[in-house]
């Protein structure tokens, strides 16, 4: 294999799909990345066991077809360090050579028969078509409030729902639920699953065009999604996660009356202003909601206190005094791309719902404040 690359181009590939490779395994070869240089085009691939991906350059000049198989964290880390603009990969038995300028790097790789393979894309299986910018927003969405780790494995993942062409993605860790709702170019049926974070996060980072033509199938035990980009194709498969989530829609109350307008970054604003005086032991703001007024305050022992004023508009109803925790409420005005968020509330001990028309759902729930 004789390949060369443009360094740029090439590290940006190699930095996603590192996010593949396993973090701790006894099989080196999972720890690998397979190099396929063939009709114009260098494929690189790579698989944990439960999620792989394949991507394809476009931009690279093939003088001698072939593939290897090199540990990923060095050939990572030499690509980066390339000073000079193009890159020259060269294979030799299990050994691949690295030239860079006046720098030459040699890696001692594998057989590249012994890689896991990574599954071709069945073009007859779509469940349905959705752009890249479209997708990148629900994933944007609905990942941040997943579970990291959790007994109940079922939330340690995003469930994806389909029904037509209405694509819904839910994520909760037992303390928030988010809940993005999008629309697909095509799809018909319905079609549910649960989605590794691992997945969707390496999903988010293959998005790397708005206008790509993203293709999903979904299966009784994996999803698998095609990216088709100017810059090259992009496949994902991954394991599904096991178990039922949870019934989310009891989850969201129906009965508040109480019910607020905000700017976005206002309410943002404050809410970080206030969180500057919380520690792990005092991680909540009470919300102080009265007349035309929200006061938002704060205390950690042995560092002091903060009051923020944020005048509101249309409130009406009893005088309510909620706390939340701060980075929660900032977690959900990240994703949300427009001026106006409405927050809704019923009484201290019950959750907040924040929303943003049909599109996106929030539900938070409150910290005592004795």
């Amino acid at each position: 294999m004789k390949v060369i690359c443009d360094q740029s181009a090439l590290s940006e590939a190699l930095g996603i799909i590192g996010g593949v490779i396993a973090n701790r395994t006894p099989n080196p070869v999972l720890t690998c990345i397979k190099l396929t240089a063939e009709d114009g085009r260098l494929t690189l691939a790579a698989t944990d066991g439960d999620c792989g991906l394949r991507l394809v350059m476009e931009q690279v000049q093939v003088d001698e077809p072939g593939e290897t198989l090199i540990p990923a964290d060095k050939l990572i880390q030499i690509i980066r360090e390339c000073p000079d603009p193009t890159v020259m990969l060269e294979n030799e038995k299990q050994a691949m050579f690295i030239r860079s300028g006046e720098s030459i790097f040699k890696i001692y790789g594998f057989d590249p028969s012994e890689a896991p393979p990574v599954g071709d894309f069945d073009q007859d299986a779509v469940d349905c078509e959705i752009s890249g910018g479209e997708l990148t927003v629900l994933i944007n969405r609905s990942l941040f409030a997943a579970a990291d780790e959790h007994s109940r494995y079922a939330i340690n993942g995003v469930l994806v729902e389909r029904e037509g062409t209405m694509l819904r993605m839910v994520a909760t860790d037992g303390r928030r639920l988010a809940v993005a709702t999008g629309t697909t170019t095509s799809g018909t049926g319905n079609a549910r699953c649960i989605i590794p974070s691992k997945a969707l996060s390496i999903m988010r980072r293959i998005l790397r065009n708005d206008d790509a033509v993203v293709r999903i199938a979904m299966d009784e035990h994996q999803v698998h999604v095609h990216v088709d980009d100017p810059s090259g194709q992009a496949t994902l498969n991954s394991n599904l996660v096991e178990g039922r989530f949870p019934p989310f829609e009891d989850v969201i109350p129906k009965d508040q009356d109480k019910r607020v307008t905000f700017n976005r970054q206002s309410l943002w604003t404050a809410v970080r202003q206030a969180a500057l005086l919380t520690n792990e032991e005092s991680r909540s703001v009470r919300l102080h909601f009265q007349d035309s007024q929200l006061t938002l305050t704060s205390h950690a022992p042995e560092m002091g206190e903060a009051e923020v004023h944020l005048g509101i508009d249309g409130y009406s109803g009893e005088e309510l005094e909620i706390g939340f925790n701060p980075n929660y409420i900032s977690d959900a005005l990240k994703v949300i791309d427009q001026e106006q968020v409405i927050l809704e509330l019923k009484a201290p001990n019950k959750p907040g719902v924040l929303r943003m028309g049909k599109e996106f759902t929030y539900v938070i729930m409150p910290v005592n404040l004795s």
